[in-house]
């Protein structure tokens, strides 16, 4: 049977009353289809938790995929069943997990970080030394709005950041000249935007609705905004997106070959190296756990067994 387009529609509806962001709901909805289609189109009603496991099992072991990636699918299927189908899937225990490999970060040290932003101009600079000054994770970083920069106390307000939480982390007193030019570059650019008459930026939740004027206000605008505004993808209205994560990486993948590092580096490295540097310098874990927003010191801790003592201090016996 084919699927009905409104299913799906029912999805986007759910997630969106549960303030999910709009990249989650591509995600799900992209994964609930491909469920659907594993199943030969069968509408989802007609299925259960052995499908379930079935298509789960699919993923591992014929997909090979990550075990993030298959809980992020089972995390869509059980979110689908749940809330839009409203139906409650019996245990699955008997699903092939994909293996969870225990892998250590890849932590560069300072030199080598500071090679690869120095190959970095304009903004990508910019952002680059806020994901190792701050320990930022790349979507919070462009996701910083005007309001969320305190200058005066050196500190930076994450909002809704993983696992829909709020922290506040380090300005760098490095920055602290460059991101004021910038938002200087920000409110020139939105007073362009509000004379051209497509100024605006998306709003959080249903600020929209209890404040019209908001998405008009400085503070609510992107500290990295996009060159030209586009369409919001739910209201259809014109606004001004950040910039795309796409385009820092690559500007960090081509920073990386030309600084001549061949360990795989991404954007997500530079928090590594933040946290890693940090209890270097003698930071105490319990502060560093609540920079980086860490629900349990566990997780900080995987950043001590890279450090450049302990165990690995000692030398060979063959030296």
């Amino acid at each position: 049977m084919s699927v009905k387009p409104r299913l799906l529609e029912q999805v986007r509806q759910a997630l969106n009353v549960r303030h999910y962001s709009y990249r989650t709901e591509e995600q799900y909805v992209g994964w609930i289809r491909k469920f659907i289609i594993f199943h030969g189109r069968r509408h989802p009603s007609e299925l259960g938790g052995p499908e379930v496991e079935r298509y789960l099992s699919y993923l591992a072991s014929q997909r090979h995929v990550s075990a993030s990636t298959q809980s992020q699918a089972l995390a869509a299927v059980l979110f689908l069943y749940k809330h839009v189908l409203n139906t409650d899937l019996p245990w699955i225990g008997n699903v092939v997990r994909a293996v969870r490999p225990k892998r250590l970060p890849v932590v560069l040290t300072r030199k080598e970080v500071l090679a690869i932003i120095s190959h970095l101009d304009g903004v990508y600079w910019l952002l680059a030394s806020l994901l190792y000054g701050s320990g930022l994770r790349l979507t919070e970083s462009l996701r910083l709005r005007v309001k969320d920069l305190n200058f005066e106390n050196r500190i930076i307000v994450v909002r809704n950041g993983k696992g829909a939480k709020d922290r506040i982390t380090i300005l760098p007193d490095a920055l602290n000249g460059v991101l004021v030019r910038q938002v200087q570059r920000v409110r020139e650019l939105h007073q362009c935007a509000i004379n051209g008459g497509y100024g605006g930026v998306d709003l959080p939740y249903a600020l929209a609705l209890k404040y019209p004027r908001a998405h008009l206000e400085i503070g609510w605008q992107y500290v990295f905004p996009a060159a030209r505004p586009t369409r919001d993808p739910r209201t259809k209205a014109w606004r001004r997106h950040h910039l795309y994560h796409d385009t820092l990486q690559r500007k960090v993948k081509e920073a990386v070959r030309r600084a001549n590092i061949e360990r795989p580096v991404s954007c997500h490295t530079f928090r590594h190296c933040f946290a890693t540097h940090m209890l270097e310098s003698g930071a105490d874990i319990r502060t560093v756990q609540e920079l980086l927003g860490h629900s349990s010191v566990k997780t900080t801790q995987i950043y001590t067994h890279v450090l450049n003592r302990g165990g690995i201090a000692a030398r060979s016996p063959l030296d």
